[in-house]
């Protein structure tokens, strides 16, 4: 199976940096790759991360700011030349159809992949595949349609060994009771323990509201922007955006096991300031600043 990791591909917001590249992140889950916000020159971060087109099965965009956007065109456009053969999901703002159709169009090219439109119109479930998680959507507070993604995979069962033994269950009788529920007078419920689905969410550009709240209650992984520092507040609630303080009490709140901070203002330039600034705001699990072309596993499974 392979790893469950956020690939960092660029973490800056509105205007890019030496250092930092426009938007996108891919998250590799399992067989899936999800790609986020791909903004301008996605497709060469890609390249350099060891992302491919071929990985891609889901692009989710957020909002149609060309931070968050601009590189979908040379994306979608990658995925035809490599003749990707399995149909990629593209959720975006419905609001945005526009925006969609004139990146995806935008230059005359040879289409021969099947992307497959799934406009986002409000809260709620988006997979309605064969996914094994369940992807739903919901509405933050920005000056233009935007959308965060939460990931959720059903809870499953673990088997305890030392109760199987005491009930005298093995070999295939193990899987028998896994599949009926009982065998032989002994349940399900009396050899094993719930093991709970890993939860990821994705948050860029929005104020405080009560679409973060719900994005990331309960998450393993939680990537959220935070574009300013608390000295700048008025700053970021004016143009719909959060601060490093305010990320990280949301995580704390909702209680985030690891809390990746990205989208950073061109006018910071000490990444360790968003470190002390969420500390200080009370957040105490994982930490990453995000940085481009860093890799991020996802948390472990809890074990209780």
């Amino acid at each position: 199976m392979s790893p469950r990791e956020l690939i960092v591909l660029g973490t800056a917001s509105q205007v890019p940096t030496r250092h930092r590249n426009h938007n996108g992140y891919a998250l590799r889950w399992d067989d899936e790759t999800i790609l986020f916000d791909p903004g301008e020159g996605t497709q060469r971060q890609m390249t350099l991360a060891g992302v491919t087109a071929h990985s891609l099965t889901r692009i989710c965009v957020t909002h149609f700011h060309g931070d968050h956007s601009l590189g979908l065109s040379g994306v979608l456009q990658r995925i035809s030349l490599d003749k990707v053969p399995h149909p990629v999901h593209a959720h975006y703002p419905a609001s945005g159809e526009r925006y969609f159709e004139r990146l995806r169009y935008s230059t005359s090219y040879h289409e021969t992949a099947r992307i497959e439109p799934r406009p986002v119109a409000g809260d709620g479930e988006l997979t309605g595949d064969t996914a094994p998680f369940t992807l739903t959507a919901h509405r933050l507070s920005h000056p233009v349609d935007c959308f965060g993604y939460r990931l959720t995979e059903p809870d499953g069962v673990r088997m305890l060994p030392g109760r199987l033994a005491e009930r005298g269950v093995t070999g295939p009788d193990v899987g028998r009771l896994q599949r009926d529920g009982r065998l032989r007078g002994v349940t399900l419920a009396e050899v094993s323990e719930t093991r709970r689905g890993q939860r990821f969410a994705f948050v860029m550009d929005t104020r405080l509201c009560d679409g973060v709240y719900a994005l990331a209650e309960g998450c393993d992984m939680l990537v959220i922007e935070s574009t300013f520092l608390d000295a700048d507040a008025a700053l970021a609630h004016e143009y719909g955006h959060l601060t490093a303080a305010q990320a990280a009490r949301v995580a704390a709140d909702a209680g985030v096991r690891h809390l990746v901070l990205t989208h950073f203002s061109q006018r910071y330039t000490d990444p360790g300031a968003f470190t002390r600034e969420a500390r200080e705001a009370g957040y105490e699990g994982e930490l990453t600043v995000a940085e481009d072309l860093m890799r991020v596993p996802v948390p472990r499974r809890r074990t209780t």
